[in-house]
């Protein structure tokens, strides 16, 4: 069980997007006076519907992360940050490799040179991501794995994870790093695939139309629901033993993808998926099938997810089927 966050003073960079909002919820109800900074941009995931319900218990700044002075005064006196801020589309990170540097590179040193002038004493938590590895030359990855991602996005994200052990050591600002899996579950943006394909798989099975597989459908995955994620993170930011760690998150029950939307339409209890062509842009960056070993943070911290995936499924669905216009639409 994670510590105590009563009367701690936290910031979100990335709070109005799908894991920060549902890591600020959690924060609220533990007593923390919680600030949410989110620049709002297009396609990245930021909603304002996502923090309903506690939008009178937390405050909003809607500013560009990516300017260091204007994040002068939201790390002041806060206790802890969650960096959850970042372009999250590999396919993006393609077409657009500047905006993918903006966001996970330059953002990145504008909110650890704020730490470094202005709070030096925060204790910083950095949501990574697994594409870092690329392409697995074993299963199940650890920690230890080589470092070959094959994409700019992946290439930035090491970058950002570089940067806060950087800090760490050369400046004292307390980070570590966790390499996030397919996190999934309420709030998260499920108008496209940017964020996760099984996001827009879920629009589509509430929408009643086909799921698209691609390949023969065998890449196997592992998932983990939002509610294990912000366990993950609020462990990490209260461990002393995390400090200057990177730690894997993962599943123990690893599904392919042609199984996963099986279970999908089995859940919601209607559908189809089809299996079709890698088109040739996802083709170059994917990865095959990837699943964590997770026992670095399970030995050092003590996590281990405990939503099974057939109940994160449905729990998924469930607010779909009764909030998804908020999110077919624009988020903002």
């Amino acid at each position: 069980m994670s510590g105590s966050f009563r009367d701690r003073r936290v910031v979100i960079i990335g709070g109005l997007g799908f894991i920060g909002s549902n890591l600020a919820r959690r924060l609220v109800e533990r007593g923390a006076e919680v600030l949410l900074v989110d620049t709002l941009a297009p396609d990245q995931g930021g909603n304002l519907f996502n923090i309903d319900g506690i939008e009178n218990k937390v405050r909003v700044s809607t500013v560009d992360v990516r300017d260091e002075q204007l994040l002068y005064d939201l790390v002041q006196g806060r206790d802890y940050l969650f960096n959850l801020v970042g372009q999250t589309s590999h396919l993006d990170s393609m077409r657009d490799p500047y905006t993918d540097l903006e966001m996970n590179c330059r953002a990145q040193l504008s909110i650890l040179e704020a730490c470094r002038k202005r709070n030096p004493d925060i204790k910083v938590v950095f949501a990574s991501t697994r594409q870092v590895y690329g392409c697995p030359e074993y299963l199940p990855v650890d920690e230890r794995h080589p470092l070959h991602p094959v994409d700019v996005n992946g290439v930035n994200k090491m970058a950002g994870e570089w940067y806060h052990l950087v800090y760490r050591r050369v400046y004292g600002v307390r980070s570590c790093v966790l390499r996030l899996t397919n996190t999934y579950g309420p709030r998260m943006r499920v108008k496209d695939a940017r964020q996760t394909f099984l996001g827009l798989w879920i629009r589509r099975v509430v929408e009643g139309k086909a799921i698209d597989v691609f390949g023969d459908g065998r890449q196997m995955r592992d998932l983990n629901y939002v509610e294990d994620v912000v366990e993950a993170l609020l462990l990490a930011a209260t461990s002393d033993e995390a400090r200057r760690q990177i730690f894997n998150l993962g599943a123990d029950d690893p599904i392919s993808l042609r199984d996963l939307a099986a279970l999908l339409i089995e859940t919601h209890g209607s559908g189809e998926h089809r299996l079709v062509p890698f088109p040739a842009e996802h083709k170059a960056i994917d990865i095959g099938s990837y699943y964590a070993d997770y026992r670095r943070i399970r030995t050092t911290l003590g996590w281990a997810p405990k939503i099974p995936l057939r109940q994160g499924l449905a729990e998924a669905l469930d607010y779909y089927r009764t909030h998804g216009q908020r999110y077919w639409e624009e988020e903002a």
